[in-house]
């Protein structure tokens, strides 16, 4: 009797809203002391995710509102919503169908988690429809995401500053980046409310090719295992300076500790492999910033202001140029909303 009045009851309709991330640096590409990837990051307001599904009777399908123009989002968008509905479906032997409208996305490939909010997002709306109780870490799982950072999973789920504790070497032997690798989503290590005084600029300067697929793989085998002292001193920005400073509501350090973090470890790597986004970040930083950084692999800049510094805002426009994305937000500290 109460599985049939828990089906009469059930939401064949509903919403998700995601929050996107700014991936600000992976911890250990060494290896040596047992255990591999590591990140923190932090869960942002805009630009959102916003998933709409609807039960049907068999099969996926899906649409796109009207005021979705860009080609590479609804490109991305098709091929990731099936995928992540069908593995979803048959993880949990599902026999409805689903129908899909996409109410907002965000430009593919920009550093700011676009993949992992789309394919758990879809998987969240199918398993909230069937009344499926399942964390975000397993729904990652199912649809093949996570596998070498945690800091989408994580922000989808629970929003804020996120650090993750990367993968055993048992359980991933080698170096790879999460849309190549078959490793569980990591476990949480620490998770703290970002200070809502705080803005958040995104600066995305014009650039003619993403750093992703084949090429993402590439550098991950050849350029690691990164050198053990590098690794170290990541770990020491994050736990004696950056996450301290956050605590604090030290704005001014905490982007300091966002710069140096770009001088060793993996950002560093990034940079040397791609120069060009230092011209601006050391432009940004002459005009006020109190430090920046480089979300993923781009091409996303960020930095923290505050009343005191606002006019980064204006300043960094004039240095990227009228062809650029400017974007000011917040961090978000909770994770999805559902609408029903």
């Amino acid at each position: 009797m109460k599985l049939k009045l828990f089906k009469h009851m059930r939401w064949k309709k509903m919403i998700i809203k995601t929050p996107s991330r700014l991936h600000m640096s992976l911890i250990d590409l060494n290896g040596s002391y047992k255990r591999i990837d590591g990140g923190i990051g932090l869960a942002i307001q805009e630009p959102q995710f916003v998933l709409e599904s609807e039960e049907t009777e068999s099969g996926v399908t899906f649409e796109f509102d009207d005021s979705i123009t860009d080609q590479e989002a609804i490109d991305e968008c098709s091929i990731k919503i099936p995928a992540a509905a069908q593995r979803a479906l048959d993880y949990f032997n599902i026999d409805s169908g689903f129908h899909f409208t996409v109410k907002s996305a965000y430009h593919p490939h920009s550093g700011l988690g676009s993949g992992t909010q789309i394919a758990v997002a879809t998987a969240h709306l199918i398993t909230e429809t069937m009344g499926i109780d399942v964390d975000t870490r397993q729904l990652s799982s199912v649809v093949c995401r996570g596998g070498t950072s945690g800091i989408g999973t994580f922000a989808h789920e629970l929003g804020g500053f996120i650090v993750d504790g990367g993968h055993s070497l048992e359980e991933k032997p080698g170096f790879l980046p999460s849309s190549a690798s078959t490793a569980k989503p990591p476990q949480l290590i620490a998770r703290y409310e970002f200070p809502e005084e705080w803005n958040i600029l995104l600066a995305q300067p014009k650039v003619e090719n993403y750093i992703n697929g084949d090429q993402e793989v590439n550098i991950f085998q050849t350029h690691c295992p990164i050198p053990r002292e590098e690794v170290e001193k990541v770990s020491h920005l994050i736990l004696m300076n950056l996450i301290p400073f956050l605590l604090e509501k030290d704005i001014k350090n905490f982007g300091w500790a966002i710069s140096e973090l770009q001088k060793v470890g993996f950002n560093k790597l990034e940079h040397s492999l791609d120069p060009s986004f230092l011209p601006v970040m050391q432009a940004m930083e002459e005009a006020g910033a109190y430090g920046v950084g480089i979300s993923s692999f781009g091409p996303t800049l960020y930095t923290v202001f505050d009343d005191e510094n606002k006019d980064i805002v204006e300043a960094t426009t004039e240095i990227i140029g009228d062809e650029s994305r400017i974007l000011v937000t917040k961090a978000q500290n909770h994770g999805f909303t559902f609408e029903k």
